[in-house]
């Protein structure tokens, strides 16, 4: 297949789903650009902070895509290409845009509360305990499992032959491993993350305290990103993968607890402007390279192969589950409902944030089929990514992927594309762990309300709910390898989206709006993830993982109980009528 027919197709429908499906969503929900959002509303200069809508959608899409839709699609590349596209352009217009909007929408709407919060109230206290519980162990496997990526990625290693490089070239820095003279292609990436992250406080500075224009503080945050990848080729750090998850972990530990806008908030800000550059560079690589008739190397349809790679599975239920970010995702509506409903200044800016985010994400994805499908020699793919020997590289597999690609659409360097691959997923690694362990301090916070009457004073401290999560999550990355914790964090993160939409249709109904739109897509991510966690518990069992066969139960028992809840609610909602509400037009 031509690689152009994949970016096309997406392209042309996405738009569409935008333009049509997302206003029939507003229309049900009551859109209202006049009301007053809870940024505007409470603004303590801390978690709720007015921003312009720019800079909220870079905090959003940076914390969303982070390595999610480039990890997924590039593991289920093994099913085949078709399976994948389907799934992530079907999934990503009518069950993953749905969810990450309602969710924003919903959480505008309850002032900035989180998913937990509105199951409290639509859902009752047995609902809101089952929810934070369960939000928190999959925050935990969210964490866990990318700080495991992340550490591979900064300690990558490429033999300068796979990026047609003589021995005597002087644009990396290199080292010579079993004769073989490597790259250190990672070292680039931690040097790029460190100097973004230090000139972070400036860009808050600029954003937040001295309101600067966007004119001013974009071309600052580029330059910035420009300098990060220049100061990483002259210098790049290489420490061991064990101490890069120490550091990242000490990192967010402090971004987890002072104000959003010093540090989170701009990081991710000045980070995505490397991931647009990103999504333009597959885009326009790929349709490109289409032109000049590249066809994907990758099988169509492999699906029996697929089926038998044990870190996967058959192909329903763990396509669904594999591609976690790529078409639906339940850490988007902990984004959503966790910090950026806390930063919108407008309620019309959350269709684009929340359904456009998705869509541009689902875009990402659709590059990273087309790059991973054509860039690189399938059995070179399977030994990087499906390794009989070693770790699990698919940040690796990915940046060859797209270096071929580009390289056959372009002509640029491989080595340039294979650089500007792992610096497009490394930076966002990075925020995706900030975000979420911030995320999780605010659910154990929530937590010991509900455990304790009058909390105990040191666990309503920030640092200590936060110094928790650091270490739960090094627990389970020390004990764990990436390939390992990649499938019971996808069919938590699923399932956690099916919990949402589950809590939204319930939340929409009891409002006298319709919830089909989110209950169809709750059924069919309820049903498939149990399913995964049925078939992982077997695997777990045989294979004596006992620490994340405990996790699989504990995440089955809690997700029955929601469902259960959630139904005997809905059965209430049918005997009674529901309270009544103010008619509220939509504004297009």
């Amino acid at each position: 297949m031509n690689v152009l027919l994949l970016i096309l197709g997406a392209a042309v429908l996405f738009p569409l789903a935008f333009r049509i499906y997302s206003r029939i969503l507003a229309r049900n929900f009551g859109e209202d650009p006049q009301r007053t959002t809870p940024a505007v509303e409470i603004n303590d200069g801390r978690d709720y902070c007015p921003t312009r809508t720019p800079v909220v959608f870079a905090h959003h899409f940076a914390s969303i895509a982070g390595a999610g839709p480039i990890l997924g699609p590039t593991f289920a590349l093994m099913y085949g290409v078709v399976p994948v596209w389907l799934w992530v352009v079907l999934g990503g217009i009518l069950i993953g845009a749905v969810h990450d909007y309602s969710a924003l929408f919903a959480s505008l709407r309850e002032k900035g509360k989180s998913v937990a919060e509105i199951a409290r109230s639509s859902l009752g206290e047995g609902g809101f305990a089952l929810m934070i519980a369960f939000t928190i162990m999959m925050i935990l496997l969210v964490t866990s499992s990318f700080l495991v990526a992340s550490a591979t990625s900064l300690t990558s290693l490429v033999p300068l032959a796979k990026m047609n490089l003589p021995e005597g070239q002087t644009l990396l820095k290199t080292v010579t491993r079993d004769g073989v003279v490597m790259g250190r292609i990672g070292g680039i990436a931690s040097t790029s993350v460190i100097v973004i992250t230090l000139f972070a406080p400036l860009i808050g500075y600029l954003n937040y305290r001295r309101k600067m224009a966007e004119w001013v503080t974009a071309p600052t945050a580029i330059l910035v990103c420009l300098i990060s990848i220049v100061v990483g080729l002259a210098l790049p750090i290489s420490l061991p993968m064990n101490t890069w998850m120490i550091l990242l972990s000490i990192y967010t530990l402090f971004a987890a607890g002072i104000p959003v806008w010093l540090l989170l908030q701009p990081r991710d800000y000045t980070n995505v402007f490397i991931l647009y550059a990103g999504i333009i560079l597959l885009a326009v690589g790929g349709i490109a390279s289409g032109i000049k008739g590249t066809l994907t190397v990758a099988p169509l349809f492999n699906i029996a192969q697929g089926n038998s790679i044990a870190s996967l599975g058959l192909v329903w239920p763990f396509l669904f589950i594999t591609v976690a970010c790529g078409a639906i995702s339940g850490f988007h509506s902990l984004v959503a409902g966790g910090t950026v409903s806390k930063q919108v200044k407008s309620e019309r800016a959350a269709r684009g944030i929340g359904y456009g985010g998705m869509l541009l994400e689902s875009l990402l994805a659709v590059g990273v089929i087309a790059a991973v499908g054509s860039g690189i020699a399938f059995a070179d793919y399977r030994q990087i990514v499906f390794p009989v020997q070693g770790r699990s590289n698919p940040i690796l597999a990915f940046a060859l992927g797209m270096s071929g690609m580009v390289h056959r659409g372009l002509g640029l360097p491989m080595a340039f594309g294979t650089v500007f691959g792992i610096l497009m997923v490394e930076g966002f690694i990075a925020t995706t762990l900030d975000t979420a362990v911030r995320l999780n301090r605010y659910l154990f916070e929530e937590l010991w309300t509900l455990v304790f009457k009058n909390p105990p004073a040191i666990l309503r401290k920030p640092w200590f709910n936060a110094g928790l999560c650091v270490v739960l999550m090094l627990f389970l990355a020390f004990t764990n390898a990436f390939n390992a914790l990649w499938p019971i964090f996808g069919a938590s993160n699923q399932l956690l989206a099916a919990l949402t939409l589950i809590t939204i249709t319930v939340w929409l109904v009891q409002r006298n709006k319709r919830g089909v739109f989110t209950f169809l897509p709750a059924v069919f991510m309820t049903v498939t993830t149990l399913a995964a966690l049925v078939f992982l518990f077997q695997k777990y069992l045989s294979s004596h993982n006992y620490i994340l066969l405990a996790a699989d139960v504990i995440l089955f028992a809690f997700a029955i109980g929601l469902v259960v809840i959630a139904f005997r609610v809905g059965l209430g909602l049918r005997g009674r009528s529901r309270r009544p509400v103010v008619a509220e037009a939509p504004a297009f």
